[in-house]
């Protein structure tokens, strides 16, 4: 049975429980995974020394699996799930990891971030608690994946660690009234009209539609284009005129989001709704014998739930 012992460390994380050892042994060394000058001790390098203790940064390093499989005893740290996960895609995106997840780039990846999403509106909408769990779980893993692809850009590299960190000073600086002496925000409303004035401000926007993504779908842009005009005063009488199918539905899906409606939403609901009474008609007609390919206008009528 080995004496040794094996410390994972987590970046410069140390798990407490092995801090007595670390201070107590006369031979720590560091193993090649991690920076010997971070933990102020030599490299193990490719001395034999017994009854050693040994920091890694992973039980898979080689000199570490060695001492663990000979009975090494191993102090680790739990890795937070959030940490762990970061750190699973860092693994697929290297190299000796996943073929598939190693090509990947931004823009081919794009559909899946769309489809994810709305497989978690689907989840919410169902009020399916298992699907929503796993859902939010799967548009995380498109944050990840994303944020580890922009770590390997040459000209402007970032990770998940600032993307965390730019969300938490937008929130903290949008929540002046939570985290600052700020005056208190008693309403919703209020909540709204400040949070637009802060991003005002922020991006020194120079129009009230400044950062509206123009690419979200069409009853869902309408709505937000009727909110943001809502909120500058614009009248209903200055939206798109005429009688065609667009400027109508234009005009019905702005009008809704001024009133406190989700158009794209609503319409959503409707459409998934329609959608199940196809389906309870076709079963209807199958049921009384009837294809339902074969059925006509009359027919539909009779089968309709």
């Amino acid at each position: 049975m080995s004496t040794a012992v094996v410390v994972v460390a987590h970046g410069a994380t140390l798990p407490a429980a092995a801090l007595p050892i670390l201070r107590s042994s006369d031979a720590v060394y560091a193993a090649s995974d991690v920076d010997p000058a971070v933990f102020g001790v030599p490299a193990l390098g490719d001395a034999q020394v017994r009854d050693l203790v040994l920091i890694a940064g992973s039980r898979r390093e080689p000199k570490a699996a060695a001492l663990i499989r000979a009975g090494a005893r191993v102090f680790e740290a739990p890795v937070p799930p959030l940490v762990e996960a970061a750190e699973v895609m860092d693994r697929l995106r290297s190299p000796g990891g996943c073929p598939w997840d190693a090509v990947q780039t931004h823009e081919s990846l794009r559909q899946y971030l769309v489809e994810e999403t709305y497989e978690l509106l689907d989840a919410i909408e169902e009020g399916d608690r298992a699907a929503l769990r796993e859902e939010l779980g799967d548009v995380l893993l498109q944050v990840l994946f994303h944020a580890r692809i922009a770590a390997e850009d040459a000209g402007d590299p970032f990770g998940i660690d600032e993307v965390a960190a730019d969300l938490v000073a937008k929130l903290v600086g949008r929540h002046p009234h939570v985290f600052t002496d700020a005056p208190r925000v008693e309403t919703v409303d209020h909540q709204n009209l400040k949070w637009e004035e802060l991003k005002q401000a922020e991006k020194s926007r120079q129009s009230i539609v400044d950062g509206v993504a123009l690419g979200q779908p069409a009853v869902a842009l309408a709505g937000k284009l009727g909110q943001r005009s809502g909120r500058a005063g614009i009248p209903l009488d200055l939206f798109p005129g005429g009688s065609e199918a667009a400027a109508q539905l234009f005009r019905v899906a702005a009008t809704a989001r001024r009133a406190g409606i989700d158009p794209e939403g609503e319409l959503r609901a409707v459409a998934k709704q329609f959608a199940h009474d196809i389906r309870d008609a076709e079963q209807a007609a199958r049921d009384a014998g009837l294809e339902p390919t074969t059925l006509e206008a009359d027919g539909w009528r009779k089968f309709w739930p």
